[in-house]
């Protein structure tokens, strides 16, 4: 049976994969956690490609993750990463967009860069909730396809694949909910930011799951990223 621990990265990279997919479909051409994907746009966006705006949207992006970042860091403090406080931040983030957007007090070009900064905040809060990423993933992937490459698979490398998983099935939720129901649109992120808080909150039988037990896993990737 996997730990509580291994639960919750699958769900974050889940509640990833659904707030991107979300902030793309509903903002418009940007992302709120991949900042790689972002800067591309920026660049084009800089050369007169893209959608009118797509600049602007980029520059909040940017600016709203790197204050998550920077508030997920004042949070944990120097004891190291308190899961449980960062994450309660991130629910409460994605709650509040979902709200606004589910109520749909979200009308104008302003209120959907209000929505866009409160995703990307989170966003930047998750990446500091483990030393494993959680809301970008090409590090993981380059790393799973270089053991592959070379015959190194390791025994978590299953749940390597499975995050990568976690993060398209996400997605694909945040799709359906956006073409189906949109008000729910932004409601798979939460719910699984959610479950990931109550696995690092809930007692279990190898102990509590304490917020200084996120130990390096082998998909790291980027550990310039993931301190």
């Amino acid at each position: 049976m996997p730990g509580h621990g291994e639960g919750a990265l699958l769900l974050l990279s889940g509640a990833s994969g659904a707030a991107d997919a979300f902030v793309f479909l509903c903002v418009g051409q940007v992302f709120a956690g991949v900042m790689t994907g972002n800067l591309v746009l920026l660049g084009a966006s800089a050369a007169g490609a893209g959608e009118d705006g797509v600049a602007l949207k980029v520059a909040v992006a940017l600016g709203a993750y790197f204050c998550g970042v920077a508030a997920g860091a004042l949070m944990a403090g120097r004891r190291g990463p308190r899961v449980r406080v960062l994450l309660g931040a991130e629910v409460v983030l994605l709650g509040a967009a979902a709200a606004l957007w589910g109520l749909e007090l979200v009308t104008s070009y302003g209120d959907r860069l209000g929505l866009l900064a409160l995703v990307a905040v989170a966003m930047g809060v998750q990446g500091r909730v483990r030393v494993t990423p959680t809301n970008y993933f090409t590090g993981t992937l380059t790393s799973l396809a270089g053991r592959v490459a070379l015959r190194e698979l390791r025994g978590g490398d299953g749940w390597v694949l499975g995050r990568l998983a976690a993060v398209v099935a996400g997605a694909a939720l945040a799709a359906l909910a956006e073409r189906w129901w949109s008000p729910g649109a932004a409601l798979g992120a939460v719910v699984m930011a959610a479950g990931a808080l109550v696995l690092e909150t809930v007692p279990y039988r190898g102990g509590r799951a304490g917020p200084g037990k996120g130990k390096p896993r082998p998909d790291r990737g980027n550990p310039a990223g993931a301190v």
